[in-house]
């Protein structure tokens, strides 16, 4: 991938993109486990805690970069990477951290969770890096200071507007599609087939609607057996009287 490419801009806003869409509940994390120290103090742990939980992402993404580059792990990578772009439309998040009691155990806190709730993250981003371990470093830059100072604008922006969503998980699956070509593309017998545009980028983009349309039809029907809850107990009630 050369440098200032559109290959490398390409890259460069997917993970951007999956870094705010991914990594805004990561946000309310930091949040929730700086809630019960002194106000002065807040503003120290969140900055501490995002250093620290930063610095391990970025280490453990640019492993996972290395590992990627392992025969056959980009089909393992990519076939995750969809699990995780249909979860993320169909899947509600509920935020159960406790708060820390004290400066370093918040800050505890923070790195702990982040990495935890991070793993999703860390592939996202090393998929869509393709290799290159200084992308990693420039995004992580640019949308990890979005996410931290301004992730109540984020998570307004995600809640007003589901189909950021929607995005978001096109992108993954965009990345994980590149993830499943690229692994083709070292395989004499298929290399020659995946050359041709219209096969590349046709393969592409049916793995994007495919995963996109089935988010949007589980989170469908989760909502249809949700609405007919109240109804059946009803029924129950009624035939109990």
């Amino acid at each position: 991938m050369e440098l200032f490419s559109l290959e490398f801009w390409t890259a460069l806003l997917s993970i951007v993109v999956i870094d705010l869409v991914l990594a805004g509940d990561n946000a309310i994390v930091i949040g929730l486990a700086a809630r019960n120290l002194p106000k002065q103090d807040q503003k120290k742990v969140i900055i501490w805690g995002t250093v620290g939980a930063v610095i391990i992402r970025a280490l453990a993404t640019l492993g996972v970069v290395w590992l990627l580059k392992i025969p056959f792990l980009l089909v393992v990578g990519g076939a995750v990477l969809l699990w995780i772009a249909i979860k993320l439309m169909v899947e509600e998040k509920e935020h159960n951290v406790q708060a820390g009691t004290n400066f370093w155990a918040a800050v505890r806190t923070i790195i702990v969770a982040d990495a935890a709730m991070g793993l999703d993250n860390v592939l996202a981003v090393a998929g869509a890096a393709g290799g290159h371990g200084g992308l990693v470093v420039l995004g992580l830059a640019i949308s990890v200071p979005i996410v931290v100072w301004g992730s109540t604008i984020v998570l307004k922006f995600i809640e007003r507007y589901p189909a950021i969503i929607v995005v978001g998980s096109a992108v993954l699956a965009w990345t994980s599609a590149k993830m499943f070509v690229g692994e083709f593309e070292k395989f004499e017998s298929i290399a020659p087939y995946f050359e041709n545009p219209v096969i590349k980028y046709g393969f592409e983009i049916i793995v994007v609607v495919l995963v996109v349309a089935t988010g949007l039809i589980i989170k469908r029907n989760r909502k249809k057996k949700q609405q007919q809850l109240p109804d059946n107990s009803d029924d129950m009630r009624q035939r109990a009287q």
